[in-house]
């Protein structure tokens, strides 16, 4: 819970009031939050402190209508360093080191990063010689770039590796058209319609990039996995490591490949998928946070369950988050044909001649069962906590999704439509 003013189309942060896990906490930070509103705009003058900002901005103008040229170029300064420090200046081309500045200080388009790079760091960068060094890079450097990533990765972590995360997001185009790259498929950004790509991104601990790949956009994401690990493995000579994934990437398959490969893996079980003898030991466990159980999975792996109270507040929050909006939503008792097929809570449905439906109390029942469990599949020696403590990690890569697609906007990809 934070407060922030909007002044001027600008928000502007002013305090933060704390961290609410349900809706208790969150109504308490919420009135502590009107509290200091009020106290706070009862010690200024809100006419003063706006003729103040107005003098402000009429001194900011003054002085830059006597300015010839502004350089803002303290990002680029640091930027350079960091970029020689990993080892990227082994590639001779200015243009990359310019896409990359641009891209981390604003992100936009191949002509709109033209006049950034012109009016801000003063870089003559035409327009055709980004569009040749993109295909530069894709056919000639792209191998040269990732061996300098990994083995800078290398160094950072004292030589080993250890443990690699997998993970995959898509990515969308703003077009109509499909290939045979980009396709219409499950998309993780709710943009069904439009054609996509599946990126799947592996990075060591601590969220060090390490390999990525580009799939077809309906491709099953549990299919991306192994053609990745295997490349990375085959290229860079990759020994003594653990590859980590989540549960929407166990499948049997999957798993019969890492043993056949002879890989060691932490894999997030999707325990109410077990058979129903598994699924009855789970829920007889004593739930207890740091408690730990297992049980033989195959010749050679084994299921580990464990409890947190966090965890489960925040599933019997979720929950019934999402039987309100099924109250709100069918509270006329009936089902449109467009919302049957919708994902999330519908489980919680019960369809009564084709149209009719009601909510099951006795499935939300057996849901609450689950709350603050999770499972993992190994095949490593490692204790039970500690397999917990290296999947945790896991979200080193849901760290690097959301910066690739929030702070370098890599979303929706544009299409470039050219004459005939």
């Amino acid at each position: 819970m934070v407060i922030v003013d909007k002044s001027s189309g600008q928000l502007r942060y002013l305090k933060t009031i704390g961290i609410g896990r349900d809706e208790e906490e969150v109504g308490s930070l919420y009135h502590a939050g009107l509290l200091w509103v009020h106290e706070y705009g009862g010690q200024r003058d809100l006419f003063e402190e706006r003729e103040n900002q107005q003098r402000e901005r009429l001194e900011v103008e003054r002085v830059l209508s006597n300015v010839d040229k502004v350089l803002i170029n303290g990002t680029q300064l640091i930027i350079d360093r960091v970029f020689g420090q990993v080892g990227f200046d082994a590639i001779e081309d200015n243009v990359f080191k310019q896409l990359v500045i641009s891209r981390i200080c604003q992100p936009l388009s191949k002509a709109g990063t033209v006049d950034y790079l012109g009016s801000h760091f003063d870089e003559d960068v035409q327009l055709h010689s980004i569009y040749r060094y993109l295909d530069k890079l894709h056919n000639t450097q792209q191998e040269l770039l990732q061996r300098i990533s990994v083995e800078h990765t290398r160094k950072i972590l004292g030589g080993q590796i250890g443990l690699v995360f997998y993970d995959v997001t898509t990515l969308y185009f703003e077009s109509d058209s499909s290939d045979e790259l980009r396709s219409t498929g499950f998309s993780k950004d709710g943009k069904h319609s439009q054609p996509q790509v599946v990126l799947g991104l592996l990075v060591s601990a601590g969220g060090y990039p390490l390999s990525y790949s580009l799939f077809n956009g309906s491709q099953y994401e549990g299919y991306t996995m192994l053609p990745i690990v295997e490349d990375f493995v085959r290229r860079f000579q990759l020994e003594d490591f653990v590859v980590v994934a989540d549960s929407g990437l166990m499948n049997k398959k999957n798993i019969e490949l890492l043993e056949s490969g002879g890989y060691r893996y932490i894999i997030g079980a999707r325990i109410k998928n077990e058979s129903e003898e598994v699924k009855s030991w789970i829920l007889s466990l004593e739930k207890k946070d740091g408690l730990f159980h297992e049980q033989k999975k195959n010749d050679t792996g084994r299921l580990i369950t464990g409890f947190s109270s966090t965890r489960a507040k925040k599933d019997a929050y979720n929950r019934q988050k999402g039987i309100q909006r099924l109250k709100k939503a069918y509270k006329s008792g009936m089902i449109k044909k467009e919302n049957i097929n919708r994902r999330g809570y519908n489980k919680f449905l019960e369809l009564q001649d084709d149209v009719r439906i009601s909510i099951n109390e006795e499935k939300i029942s057996e849901d609450t069962l689950w709350d603050g469990l999770k499972g993992y599949i190994t095949n490593t020696t490692l204790s039970p906590a500690l397999v917990y403590e290296q999947y945790r990690g896991l979200w080193v890569v849901e760290n690097a999704f959301r910066i690739t697609k929030g702070t370098l906007e890599l979303r929706p990809v544009s299409t470039l439509r050219l004459k005939e």
